[in-house]
């Protein structure tokens, strides 16, 4: 089931308050970092080459997607790595992050990879089951306590 209307656009500052604003379920804040928190983090990061836009669903922000870009060193040195991301609490369980995990993938996929990887804390509530539809696998990997998973691309 495809979200219609959902698409990535940039953070600029026409949209940052709006996006920095959204916000996940109250239940769900010890899996995902708040936008500002995300932004600060990959200001500081830098040789993590952070790659972010906003998930819009039509002309409204709905939500927010972080990624490591092939960074030049570290554990995921040359691969892509899904860093954040986040559905505001008043738009889940509409496909909106299935939907934009569908273009992250496709835009990854269209730079050469063969993969993209992402982790998650486990706990009660955790992302597990949302990235396991997906088709996200364990690596048999945890990074400072997280699972590690990969969506594997076929290759053509």
């Amino acid at each position: 089931m495809r979200s219609p209307g959902v698409h990535l656009r940039e953070i600029t500052d026409d949209n940052r308050d709006a996006v920095r604003a959204l916000r996940v379920r109250r239940d769900q804040k010890q899996f995902v970092a708040s936008v500002s928190k995300s932004l600060k983090e990959a200001a500081k990061t830098p040789e993590a080459n952070p790659w972010y836009r906003a998930v819009y669903r039509g002309d409204e922000p709905v939500g927010f997607v972080m990624l490591s870009w092939k960074p030049p060193a570290g554990p995921y040195k040359g691969r892509h790595f899904l860093w954040r991301l986040l559905v505001d609490k008043r738009y889940q369980k509409r496909g909106i992050g299935r939907e934009a995990l569908t273009q992250i993938a496709d835009l990854v996929r269209a730079d050469g990879a063969t993969e993209l990887l992402t982790s998650y804390e486990p706990g009660d509530g955790e992302p597990w089951p949302f990235y396991q539809k997906f088709g996200f696998e364990p690596t048999g990997e945890i990074d400072d306590g997280e699972i590690v998973l990969r969506l594997t691309f076929p290759t053509p």
